[in-house]
């Protein structure tokens, strides 16, 4: 069997609380749980001490057992101390796109061939100007 720890929402719509649950992975996110280990709710202000209740033993117990956090708990667990987390890196995340690549290089190659345009003409009249003289 498969456990995870992760959110249970309740509370009525558009004003969330959740529980901070262990649970059968492939049972629903609202539905049969095993153990309830906490809640956070947030609404409230990040400082309050009441946003996020967690049982930090009982954590580190169904830890101890296999069960896998979700990202949004693993970082309430960070947080109390109970497992370090590591953060996720990817690189790639940043990048422009392939259609955002070309418009770059396109916009890049009409500023070059407007800099080239413009110092021609600098340069033409200046040649034309010394010929009329």
């Amino acid at each position: 069997m498969a456990l995870s720890i992760r959110l249970a929402r309740g509370g009525a719509k558009k004003r969330p609380v959740y529980r901070i649950v262990v649970a059968d992975s492939r049972s629903p996110r609202d539905g049969r749980f095993i153990e309830k280990l906490g809640t956070y709710n947030p609404l409230l202000p990040k400082d309050s001490d009441q946003r996020v209740l967690l049982d930090a033993e009982r954590a580190k117990e169904w830890l101890a057992r296999g069960a896998q956090p979700t990202d949004r708990v693993a970082r309430f667990l960070d947080a109390a101390g109970v497992r370090p987390r590591t953060p996720s890196v990817n690189p790639k995340k940043g990048e422009p796109g392939e259609k955002a690549k070309e418009r770059a290089e396109a916009r890049a190659a009409k500023a070059a061939a407007a800099a080239e345009a413009a110092a021609a003409a600098d340069a033409a009249p200046e040649a034309g100007e010394g010929a009329e003289a």
